[in-house]
């Protein structure tokens, strides 16, 4: 990609996202599984721009969805309806009604008292709610405490034997018709063991269901396929479906997963422009006008990016990438090797597809990036530029209330 013009035909900062990537990891993850019944679910959580959403529909995908406003960027995009699943720890009352009346595929259950509380609302529509349970298996996935969901100390989930018990309630409801078991224990996970030990968990659990004649079609193993944003090592696909199906046992069941960085991460580009570089001292700084809420991860995470300088590659020195906003917690990078950088030069951050732009802000009045998708070699806009007017325009409208009533 020539991102010098990119940033010039689009300004900076800007997301860039390759398409054809997308596509790629897609097809690779959809294929692992290609001997057995399987539905990809793409997590909408890591990028949910709505073109990229509607490339990858298109493409055949499911969504796994944490809001019902993801549910209905979903739909939106002309998803299937059976081929989206509701998940969250926290579903508010009007969220599960309209969860249910969209009529989706599975409404992932985290709790006895989420269960409970579905069933009324099920009940008061006189529906019947498709559930998963989300099993917590009690497995360390060995990655960023942020992002671990499968220890008991974590909000996620229930244990198996709470689990078993939820299942038993739903069996007899009228309203609940138990249809998928789940379980995710955590994102970026570059060790395939933690996620074959808590298939063999949650597979002994499903089998004891069915011999309780509770009928679980879908097996939804959740995400967390890592990526390599350093020197990380990726799992290898064919193992990991391998893994699963082993874990299995030659149960017949329809394998869910629900990836979202896998996909879309290293298919992003953070792209900024150099603003000055400046010394304090022998500390030298790169400053950019993309900053911490156009990119939270490294400032929220400690997050690695690798990050080069577009079109250079003489004089590298030590440096931090620094932006704008007045926090000393605002960079992109600390203590890595660039070249001696000018204004204007172009700052490039790969691996920046997924958590980038959905967890972007307005902080310090700051409007939020453009995005654009590179397919085939073309560009085009997919999410312009925010201006000022949009920023402000949630609070106009009561400001000149204000200065209403103060007449």
């Amino acid at each position: 990609m020539d991102f010098k013009e990119l940033a010039s035909k689009y300004k900076t900062p800007l997301y860039v996202y390759d398409f054809n990537y997308i596509k790629e990891r897609y097809e690779a993850l959809k294929n692992a599984f290609y001997a057995r019944k399987s539905l990809v679910c793409y997590a909408v959580k890591a990028n949910s721009n709505l073109s990229v959403l509607k490339f990858l529909a298109d493409l055949g995908a499911g969504f796994d969805c944490v809001s019902i406003g993801e549910v209905k960027r979903a739909l939106m995009v002309g998803a299937k309806r059976y081929q989206i699943i509701f998940s969250g720890v926290g579903k508010s009352d009007e969220e599960l009604k309209e969860a249910l009346e969209n009529e989706i595929l599975l409404i992932n259950v985290e709790s006895f008292a989420e269960l409970l509380r579905l069933e009324e609302i099920a009940k008061g529509l006189n529906l019947k709610a498709r559930i998963s349970i989300r099993v917590n298996p009690g497995v360390d996935a060995k990655t960023h405490p942020y992002i671990s969901t499968g220890l008991n100390e974590n909000k996620f989930g229930v244990d198996a034997q709470t689990a078993k018990k939820m299942y038993i309630h739903a069996k007899t409801s009228e309203f609940l018709e138990p249809t998928g078991i789940h379980f995710h224990i955590g994102s970026q996970l570059t060790s395939l063991s933690p996620i074959i030990d808590a298939a063999k968990i949650v597979s002994e659990l499903l089998r004891e269901l069915r011999a309780l004649e509770i009928d679980i079609k879908f097996f939804d193993v959740g995400g967390g396929l890592g990526i390599i944003y350093n020197d990380e090592k990726e799992i290898n696909l064919y193992d990991y479906a391998q893994g699963i199906l082993g874990a299995l046992k030659g149960q017949d069941v329809t394998i869910v997963c629900e990836p979202g960085r896998f996909i879309v991460g290293n298919a992003g580009y953070f792209v900024a422009s150099v603003l000055y570089e400046k010394f304090n001292g022998k500390k030298r700084f790169v400053i950019t006008d993309g900053a911490m809420n156009d990119l939270i991860r490294p400032s929220l995470y400690g997050a690695h990016h690798k990050i080069f300088a577009y079109g250079k590659d003489e004089n590298l020195g030590t440096c931090d990438v620094v932006g704008p906003v007045c926090e000393s917690g605002d960079f992109l990078a600390k203590d890595i090797k660039l070249p001696e950088c000018e204004s204007g030069d172009i700052i490039v951050v790969k691996g920046a597809g997924a958590y980038g732009f959905s967890m972007s802000s307005n902080y310090n009045t700051r409007n939020r990036a453009a995005e654009v998708c590179v397919l085939d070699g073309k560009d085009r806009l997919i999410r312009r530029r925010e201006c000022f007017e949009d920023v402000v325009a949630p609070e106009i409208e009561f400001l000149e209330s204000a200065d209403a009533r103060a007449k």
